[in-house]
């Protein structure tokens, strides 16, 4: 039988992590929610008019798509003990300075990776699942890029949605598929993403089976590496040459490059020099879009301060559960009852059952 190549968005249940740091207080880890906008306030302070120029540059690098309008009243209710709820994409778009990064043949742009970041009421620990970028999905009716209606589809892979509609119907097929409202939306980029870890110098894993660096990929020994922007792109989008070959267990990279990533900020004093938390904060925003909520500094500025009280190292990281299609085993499709337990608790903002984290198909990987 072939063996499966089936996509995972980010995060699974395989916590393995990169080598621990030293022990950061709380207070400080907590920065890694507001840096940006913190960062940018510094600037602005220090800077006087020219910190003003320099705010006003940010800002206007933010791009904002209207979710509520392109969606209409169409969308699961919000109840009121539900938290907030983020839908976080990486863009695989070979656009403008995107090109130079990836050199497959593929035009427009999919939802390479794809999260569903739950913020619970209070505000205290954040649960973030990932959506495998092969699963089979029905589409629902949706407004396209255009303002046109696009007629609903069944068994379209979930990472087309993006491609062949764009976010919002993407934002209305994951409510659709969870029964979960998406309070904000946030994409990042190709280059935004490796502009970003070179920004903060780099970020450091730890393999413990090497990558061989098949069809042009990374290679790297089993043991730590350093990663500059243009390896961790690799890293992260590594399917071929790792553990079964499969997009499933692209998702082990991702997890353990996030647990990485947010290790490396949180023991950076990035408030300390506002002309690093500049360089951050530009190379972010220029590669950011959002929902029209948070199209704006001032408007990234409140939601992060809401969100002062979340430690990211106690993030839970899920994978959406999925079985292999019995038509077409390259593709999952979502495994029941697993996959309603976890939204459920999800939109009850409840603790996520064990038996709502363990996936039937896991790409080679426990």
């Amino acid at each position: 039988m072939t063996r499966p190549r089936t996509g995972t968005g980010d995060n699974g249940t395989d916590h393995a992590t990169a080598e621990a740091p030293a022990a950061v207080p709380p207070s400080r880890r907590r920065r890694v929610w507001r840096w940006v906008a913190l960062g940018v306030g510094v600037v602005v302070v220090a800077g006087g008019g020219a910190g003003y120029w320099l705010y006003r540059g940010l800002d206007s690098n933010i791009k904002g798509v209207d979710i509520d309008r392109a969606i209409g009243d169409d969308r699961p209710e919000k109840l009121p003990t539900s938290g907030q709820n983020i839908l976080v994409l990486g863009s695989d778009s070979r656009a403008g300075a995107n090109a130079a990064l990836d050199a497959g043949k593929v035009s427009g742009a999919r939802s390479d990776t794809a999260l569903v970041i739950h913020i619970p009421e209070g505000r205290r620990k954040a649960v973030a699942v990932s959506i495998p970028r092969d699963t089979l999905v029905t589409r629902p009716a949706c407004s396209g890029r255009d303002g046109g209606e696009v007629a609903p589809a069944r068994r379209v892979m979930f990472n087309s949605v993006y491609s062949q509609v764009g976010p919002a119907c993407t934002v209305k097929t994951v409510e659709k598929m969870s029964g979960v409202r998406m309070d904000h939306y946030v994409e990042i980029d190709f280059a935004g993403f490796k502009d970003l870890v070179d920004a903060i110098g780099g970020v450091t894993v730890t393999l413990d089976e090497p990558i061989n660096g098949r069809k042009g990929g990374l290679r790297l020994e089993a043991g730590t590496h350093r990663l500059d922007g243009a390896q961790s792109l690799k890293f992260v989008r590594t399917r071929y040459g790792y553990g079964d070959g499969s997009d499933l267990g692209r998702i082990t990279l991702q997890q353990k490059f996030l647990t990485a990533l947010l290790s490396e900020i949180k023991k950076q004093d990035l408030l300390g020099s506002p002309a690093k938390a500049y360089r951050v904060a530009d190379s972010l925003t220029k590669s950011l879009t959002t929902d029209s909520g948070l199209a704006s500094l001032t408007r990234l500025a409140e939601f992060s301060r809401s969100l002062d009280g979340i430690d990211p190292a106690t993030m839970e990281t899920i994978m959406m559960p999925v079985s292999y299609d019995k038509v077409d085993p390259n593709r999952v499709v979502v495994a029941q009852p697993q996959a309603s337990e976890l939204w459920k608790a999800i939109r009850t903002d409840a603790p996520v059952p064990e038996s709502a984290k363990k996936s039937p198909a896991t790409g080679g990987h426990s």
